[in-house]
């Protein structure tokens, strides 16, 4: 079968790394890829946006199969368009992507559904989000209505953070904002796969979003994961598919939206129990890189498996015990605007250390790989606990000639915390 992927970040390139390995898979391309996602597959040049485009090079090189990485083009309506024309797609349509198109969607469907979410209240103005913010205790939480790349969210410890977060949105026509009950405990990330009737639980992370050690500075779209995440504990975790993700999936399905591809459920692990922050529509990133190197079972064919509807009877997808943890490179300036077109070299020491780099934002200048975006790598590695993959990852790091990047250095510390006090 000849496939198509959709994307150029680290995600991307963990997907096609494992993509590949499958023996159902015949010509591998995507587009528009990056320098570490060519080593696997032929990179052509599409804009995402056009999706006629998309189509066409679908039927001249007669793909089978479109697994859409990114968020935007789902949202967008690429999935519907290509089922149209007979083309199997990994990811939602348009109407159940709105889950991550839309929080209030979203917050809306769990009020309706009695699932376990935040306090909230839906706001169309800046001065109406500064009137809810009576209603609300600090810290708050103020969260743009729409795309925004893991970085439409405030939470401000004062009403002055909060009132300027809401400036920010408004300052966009067309602007909406979700304004929520800041809730209390430890993240954690769970994702299943769906056919829209039956799921599978598909393994847990947790991420880590601010830019600084010790969880400083504002948020990013993650500068490391780890997986599994023994926080969310298999008690949990049931709790959290019963309460949360399977009624999410019976609404969709009751509202004729039925929902297929990977859902990812972002978790507070509150002292009442899950509640859900938000859903994203697709794999995360990073967290797509930890989840794809603990994977031991053929991707492929679990992605064709639940586009088509095939999931019922299935065993649950087999995963390492190994924890998978991997530490973002970013270009410095990075949440705000990235230094580019600096150097990188070693990529191939750091691998010789025992991790996998995935390529995020790269690409080449001449011979030379050089930083392309925010994000740049994402260094992966493997261990029988949290303390030694990050000791694993942290090595290949520092093997790494990048001296234009930077990149936390605690990636996992609460775990590696439980860890060495027996409480793992």
């Amino acid at each position: 079968m000849n496939v198509l992927l959709l994307g150029s970040g680290g995600r991307e390139h963990a997907l096609a790394w494992k993509l590949a390995q499958s023996p159902l898979l015949a010509n591998l391309y995507a587009a528009p890829g990056n320098p570490g996602i060519a080593e696997h597959a032929e990179c052509a040049e599409i804009a995402l946006s056009d999706h006629r485009a998309v189509i066409d090079f679908c039927l001249r090189h007669s793909i089978g199969f479109v697994v859409i990485g990114p968020e935007a083009p789902l949202v967008e309506g690429l999935g519907d368009n290509l089922r149209t024309m007979g083309i199997g797609v990994f990811g939602p349509n348009k109407a159940a992507a709105q889950l991550e198109g839309s929080k209030g969607f979203t917050k809306d469907l769990c009020a309706r559904a009695n699932i376990p979410t935040a306090g909230y209240v839906r706001v169309e103005s800046r001065e109406g989000g500064f009137a809810a913010l009576d209603d609300f205790a600090l810290p708050v939480v103020v969260k743009a209505d729409g795309l925004a790349a893991g970085k439409g969210v405030t939470v401000a410890m004062t009403r002055e953070e909060a009132e300027e977060a809401i400036r920010g949105i408004f300052a966009v026509p067309g602007g909406s904002a979700v304004i929520e009950e800041f809730l209390d405990g430890e993240e954690a990330s769970l994702f299943v796969l769906t056919d829209g009737t039956t799921l599978l639980p598909f393994g847990s992370a947790q991420d880590h979003k601010r830019v600084g050690d010790g969880d400083t500075g504002p948020n990013t779209g993650g500068m490391g994961a780890y997986s599994p995440a023994p926080v969310l504990t298999p008690a949990l975790e049931r709790r959290a598919i019963d309460e949360i993700v399977r009624p999410t999936i019976d609404a969709l399905a009751r509202m004729g939206s039925p929902y297929s591809g990977v859902l990812y459920a972002g978790l507070m692990l509150t002292r009442q129990g899950p509640k859900l922050i938000e859903y994203n529509a697709r794999f995360g990133d990073p967290e797509c890189q930890v989840l794809m190197l603990r994977l031991e079972d053929d991707l492929l064919e679990l992605m064709l498996a639940t586009a088509k509807g095939e999931l019922a009877g299935r065993p649950h997808p087999n995963f390492s015990s190994d924890t998978a943890l991997t530490v973002v490179m970013a270009a410095e300036g990075y949440p705000g605007t990235p230094e580019t077109g600096g150097a990188i070299r070693a990529i191939d020491a750091a691998e010789a250390a025992g991790a996998k780099v995935f390529h995020a934002g790269t690409r080449k200048d001449g011979d030379t790989l050089v930083a392309s975006g925010g994000r740049v790598l994402s260094v992966t590695a493997r261990g029988h606990s949290v303390r030694v993959a990050q000791a694993a990852a942290y090595r290949a790091v520092d093997a790494i000639d990048f001296p234009t990047g930077f990149c936390r250095r605690d990636i996992g510390w609460r775990e590696v915390k439980r860890e060495g006090s027996g409480r793992a």
